[in-house]
């Protein structure tokens, strides 16, 4: 037993071995509590559990084996006397540790909030403010993790004031080096908080179209009525003109129609009456004017204007296809003819010449 009759570092063999006990047994002990809460939880489901309780399972779930471990030396550390310097090195420790696992925490509430938040909103059918919370929490996530690494290097004796500024002459440099990454991140901040489109939207950019699925931080993806995806960089997105449908209360429809130029007079005059009509028989109709406009190339042309007052372009085709036929039998009661591309050609014998 003479082997435990020596020190080391002031302290008794012995001792070193309580201490060793002790840190272990602490590091153990909060793994077996984490395992036991686990456990405990898999009998609720995310239906029965109420919220407050799945959030702080998260965060026992986001608590890292490094803390058990830096916690447990911490114990160990507190049996034994240890020199100032040594002291101040496992307190160190243990702050950068408690730090990094605040970080974690923090970023749990983070989305767990945010993620609940969202959900509501997308329940409510409010997905601008849903496409509004998932990027905000990217960015509160990632001012979380600036001030926890600051703090930390800030207790290691690290100058951070004059690191803050290097860095500053640095993301200069950066900046310029990926200026096109930065417009497009900056391109969907915008984007998420002046809302041109949410997510569902269905969208025209140029001569693509489509329904807004995911709008990143550099891209915004696009699911074509063809079925392919279309991938648009979000700078290059703002800066070209976006027509939203989904955002469409009513249309405004202007179509036109060409009859005979061997309509009598009187046929004229009732045509835009039996359009009126017509167009007011139908459902979600706002009829607007319809007048005779112009003489055409080969037709009287009249211009019709009239609202539909949904905003589903599948009801809007069905309304004109009604207005269609309607037309088409009137016409055909009153016997007015549509004109179509037609030419006439006059046929003169010249007179003989006098003599």
């Amino acid at each position: 037993m003479r082997i435990f009759a020596g020190e080391f570092l002031g302290n008794p063999w012995w001792l070193w071995g309580v201490a060793a006990g002790v840190g272990v047994g602490v590091a153990v002990l909060l793994a077996l509590l984490k395992s036991v809460l686990g456990r405990k939880v898999a009998k609720y489901d995310d239906v029965t559990a109420p919220s407050w309780f799945r959030g702080a399972v998260d965060l026992v779930r986001r608590t890292r084996r490094f803390f058990f471990i830096v916690v447990g030396l911490y114990a160990a550390s507190l049996v034994v006397s240890l020199p100032p310097a040594w002291d101040r090195v496992f307190a160190t420790l243990v702050l950068v540790a408690f730090l990094l696992q605040v970080a974690f925490w923090g970023s749990g509430v983070i989305s767990f909030w945010l993620a609940r938040y969202a959900r509501k909103k997308m329940e409510e059918e409010d997905a601008a403010t849903a496409t509004t919370i998932r990027a905000l929490g990217f960015l509160a996530n990632m001012v979380l993790w600036v001030i926890i690494v600051l703090v930390a290097l800030d207790n290691m004796g690290i100058r951070v004031t004059s690191m803050i500024a290097g860095l500053g002459l640095g993301g200069v440099a950066i900046a310029l080096a990926v200026q096109n990454v930065l417009r497009d991140l900056f391109a969907s901040l915008s984007i998420v908080l002046d809302k041109p489109f949410v997510l569902g939207d269905f969208i025209i950019v140029g001569e693509h179209l489509g329904t807004v699925e995911r709008i990143g931080l550099k891209t915004t993806r696009v699911r074509s009525l063809s079925g392919e995806q279309l991938v648009f960089a979000n700078d290059d997105l703002l800066n070209s003109r976006i027509r939203n449908f989904k955002r469409m209360f009513r249309r405004r429809i202007v179509f036109s129609i060409g009859v005979t130029y061997q309509t009598p007079y009187e046929k004229l005059k009732e045509i835009p009456g039996m359009i009126r009509e017509i167009v007011e028989q139908q459902e979600n109709t706002e009829f607007d004017r319809a007048h005779f406009a112009e003489y055409g190339d080969f037709s009287l042309r009249f211009e019709v204007v009239y609202n539909v007052l949904v905003p589903d372009f599948a009801v809007y085709r069905d309304i004109q296809q009604a207005i269609n036929l309607e037309l088409y039998r009137r016409f055909a009661d009153e016997g007015i003819e549509f004109a179509y591309p037609t030419q006439t050609v006059f046929l003169q014998r010249p007179e003989p010449a006098a003599g």
